[in-house]
């Protein structure tokens, strides 16, 4: 996984390394030496564990075993063999194109848009932000971690952990590889993984009335669901939650046993269908947390970036004014309806809420500020909290109305 992501990540100045080494150009390379390079060139200048001689003999290994010709095998180890010896220079030479463009290991597309918004010296930043590696960050069970169990546990397993930046429910895991579910404390359901913005919007449907009905409406696993069955005790919230997807359902309600106990998904349903096909009753609060490009987390999932174009950006646009459309007619008078996505794009978030409340006179937009903790609320801009990624939160929006 390492390897994978982290090619994703370094993609560009990889290609840039076989262009400086090579005289075959990028567009005339097998695909499975091309792919073969990335794989050895990662390990050769972004990894220090695995011995170079190692990272070069195994890549050529995968070439045989792929029944390349021999001198396609030659070729692959005369690459990496001169781009080991030219480490120091082709670090520092592959930081720019052959135009002397810096490389951001961006789609075009997407630095162009975040240029004309976000400026230079912004764009720069959430590129070398995206290209970390993301900590692990958890959302503690409040519920059942009261008294600070996990940290001991942690502690006593020689894992770092910190308190979060802006939530005060966030712990953050600086270094850590493996399974989650061999995590200390992850069978015993004192937390859940969740980054911080993600941790912020469920605040925002708040002050949450007493007795009152609330909806998750695109649930997913469960993240924002199980937050919400967190604040339900103390005000005796009934909680509901819809995912249309039979396997993202399946993981749902395996979380919410975790965390909660078997009785959970009985008390609080899990609809598996669409939003569009739920006949509940009215809600005192719905959080649309809709499907988006997810711009916003190409640190955390890297694959987001190339697999995303422009016109992608409309076509989301309509299935997520759909989604909002429908939950305003679950809503109720008085009722807060909550919009987030994990994307940096206008056309998915400060558009579609526009669209909306031209839609629906009833709504008014909110500002997020008194909802967030004062640690937060400087990621407010224009009443939305849209933190752009960081070291420690995702790129995010959230918008907040109220119907009169």
């Amino acid at each position: 996984m390492e390897i994978v992501y982290g090619v994703l990540r370094h993609r560009q100045s990889l290609d840039r390394i076989v262009e400086l080494v090579s005289t075959t150009g990028l567009d005339k390379l097998d695909p499975f030496i091309h792919q073969a390079l990335r794989v050895g060139l990662y390990q050769l200048f972004h990894l220090d564990r695995i011995p170079s001689r190692a990272a070069v003999n195994e890549t050529v290994e995968s070439c045989k075993a792929a029944d390349k010709p021999k001198r396609l095998q030659g070729f692959a180890n005369a690459i990496l063999r001169e781009a080991l010896r030219r480490q120091e220079d082709l670090a520092v030479a592959a930081a720019t194109d052959r135009f002397g463009q810096a490389i951001l290991n961006h789609p075009e597309w997407l630095v162009n848009r975040w240029r004309k918004r976000f400026g230079e010296t912004e764009t720069r930043r959430i590129c070398a932000s995206n290209n970390r590696l993301p900590s692990l960050v958890l959302r503690l069970n409040s519920l059942r971690d009261g008294d600070g169990t996990l940290q001991q546990m942690l502690a006593t397993s020689g894992i770092t952990s910190l308190a979060g930046t802006y939530s005060p429910e966030a712990l953050l895991i600086p270094h850590f590889s493996g399974s989650i579910t061999q995590f200390p404390g992850y069978s015993e359901g004192l937390f859940q993984v969740q980054d911080e913005a993600a941790q912020l919007a469920t605040p925002l449907l708040g002050p949450f009335r007493q007795g009152g009905r609330y909806l998750d409406a695109c649930a997913g696993l469960g993240g924002k669901t199980s937050h919400l069955l967190q604040c339900a005790g103390a005000w005796q919230l009934q909680i509901d939650a819809v995912e249309p997807e039979p396997s993202r359902r399946d993981k749902l309600v395996e979380n919410l046993g975790r965390l909660f106990g078997t009785i959970s998904a009985e008390i609080h349903p899990v609809r598996l269908e669409n939003l569009q096909d739920s006949h509940w009753s009215t809600f005192d609060g719905i959080l649309v947390d809709a499907p988006c490009s997810g711009t916003g987390v190409t640190g955390r999932h890297p694959d987001i970036r190339w697999n995303r174009g422009a016109e992608d950006l409309l076509r989301y646009q309509e299935e997520q004014l759909t989604l909002l459309h429908q939950a305003f007619g679950m809503l109720r008078p008085g009722g807060v309806l909550v919009y987030a996505t994990c994307s940096l794009e206008s056309e998915e978030n400060e558009q579609v809420v526009a669209r909306f409340l031209a839609a629906h006179r009833e709504m008014s937009l909110t500002d997020c500020t008194p909802y967030l903790p004062p640690a937060a609320r400087h990621l407010v801009a224009d009443g939305f909290f849209s933190p752009h990624p960081d070291k420690t939160i995702d790129g995010f929006f959230a918008a907040r109305m109220l119907r009169s």
